[in-house]
């Protein structure tokens, strides 16, 4: 609940606009390409594989994704339909790089995102440093000091929407995360989420419970709770529009290191039940991330989810280097790579109308976790 002397919401110039791209980001069939790892998180991967983190690549890697034949009419997770949404963009999430860079024929990145049908996007926040005074290893993210200036350039651009990501770990013995973390966490989201609105951006945000440790999944959940409810609280004490807004929790899983790894309904259960407790009704959609888990159980979770709660969608199919290997050198490569980028979202597309067979589309089946995540 918003305190009593919270700011008045956002009603300005993009008020319409933002309704309108929110709804069509979650609009039936629709899910997130997530594609904004940094030019350090890319090289890394280039670079595992034999090729050299150059521009050049870079952007050879990105025009795969963007070109995918029928990448931006493949099918996601919707929320309360709107009505004659049903052929809406798909959204992308590309870097700062990519917004202004142009695809290997000298063509604008961002005009062949929306060529494809797609809505492009862009993450802001520029990354996580130590957060003095937290608890063991915890940390803030960094980036609102000239965000105004900065979404207003990146709308100009082309961009419509944004990504914020914090990150916040689960340490029972340590007593982590600290009120501080949340309340800080909390805070920078609802200002990022504030002034990205003031600038034409509709803002995701993304409060990411890391999958690190130990913990069971109902100390996930009760983390998860307090999280979110303390994030809401802020996004209505700044006077966030809340319908031209979206949310990207992870899923409510237990920590990698737990004994009991849940099974796909015990996850989809204690996933709603958390959104059920913490999520005002005026969301209009929910985009998950994988959080870590592989592609195939995103999936799975995601269909187990949508039996009981009809909110949300999943979000991009996370990519990772066994994509970056089939595209390497030849042709018929590079094509078997698309079609592995499609034939994911098409699964995430059958998840969310509840009809996905687990293992009928083809994936790594293997573990996205990274070990203190960043970009």
């Amino acid at each position: 609940m918003a305190t009593p002397n919270a700011a008045p919401i956002y009603d300005g110039e993009y008020a319409a606009e933002l309704r309108e791209t929110a709804s069509a980001m979650v609009a039936p069939g629709k899910g997130l390409l997530a594609c904004d790892e940094s030019t350090g998180t890319v090289g890394t991967r280039l670079e595992s594989i034999g090729l050299e983190n150059n521009e050049a690549n870079r952007q050879k890697w990105r025009n795969l994704l963007f070109t995918t034949k029928g990448i931006g009419q493949a099918q996601g997770w919707p929320s309360h339909p709107p009505e004659g949404k049903a052929n809406a963009p798909r959204p992308a999430l590309p870097p700062q790089e990519t917004l202004f860079q142009d695809d290997p024929a000298g063509k604008p990145f961002v005009d062949v995102l929306k060529g494809n049908g797609i809505i492009p996007g862009i993450k802001v926040d520029t990354g996580l440093i130590p957060l003095c005074g937290g608890g063991d290893g915890e940390k803030w993210c960094r980036g609102l000091d000239n965000l105004a200036e900065r979404c207003a350039g990146y709308y100009k651009q082309g961009a419509r929407f944004a990504k914020w990501r914090t990150a916040l770990t689960i340490n029972v013995a340590a007593g982590c995360p600290t009120d501080l973390a949340i309340d800080v966490a909390a805070q920078d989201l609802a200002r990022y989420a504030r002034i990205c609105q003031e600038n034409g951006l509709v803002p995701i945000v993304e409060p990411e419970i890391l999958l690190d440790g130990d913990h069971d999944i109902a100390t996930t959940a009760r983390v998860q709770e307090r999280v979110l409810s303390t994030v809401y609280m802020k996004l209505q004490d700044n006077g966030v529009l809340l319908e031209g807004s979206l949310l990207k929790p992870s899923m409510t899983v237990p920590g990698i290191d737990c004994a009991d790894k849940s099974d796909p309904a015990t996850i989809a259960k204690m996933t709603v039940r958390t959104l059920d407790r913490s999520l005002p009704s005026a969301m209009p959609g929910v985009t998950f991330l994988s959080g870590g888990i592989s592609e195939e159980h995103s999936s799975v979770h995601c269909i187990s989810a949508l039996s009981r709660l009809y909110l949300g969608h999943l979000s991009a199919v996370r990519l990772r280097p066994h994509l970056l290997l089939l595209a390497r050198a030849a042709e018929e490569n590079y094509q078997k790579a698309q079609d592995q980028l499609l034939a994911r979202a098409q699964a995430n597309a059958e998840a969310s109308a509840g009809k996905y067979v687990p293992g009928s589309q083809p994936s790594i089946e293997e573990s996205l976790f990274v070990k203190n995540y960043v970009y």
